[in-house]
């Protein structure tokens, strides 16, 4: 049985070798016919622990690691710079 790859954005890297990642996908209403955005959280097993949060990863389905965790992280594809971010709170606090 082939194993399922999905492409989906780390939201959560706080857990040491887990990675919470957001895949969204988009299906049509059955009743209303418009097309809305559905969202799925996958629990993700990062060994070296290399994704960051808002990192673009592709992940595969794997054998139970726990009870949450079914998932193995594949590649990294887009990096974030999430440094940049939090300078200019930074500096506003700092003028006041």
């Amino acid at each position: 049985m082939a194993r399922r790859i999905l492409v989906g954005v780390v939201k959560s890297d706080r857990m040491n070798k887990t990675r919470r990642v957001e895949i969204e996908r988009s299906v049509r209403h059955p009743k209303y016919t418009k097309i809305v955005r559905r969202k799925t959280i996958c629990h993700v097993h990062d060994e070296n622990n290399e994704s960051k949060s808002g990192d673009k990863v592709e992940i595969e389905e794997s054998r139970p690691l726990s009870k949450l965790k079914r998932w193995n992280l594949v590649r990294i594809i887009g990096k974030t710079d999430t440094v940049g971010l939090a300078e200019p709170h930074v500096e506003a606090q700092a003028s006041l």
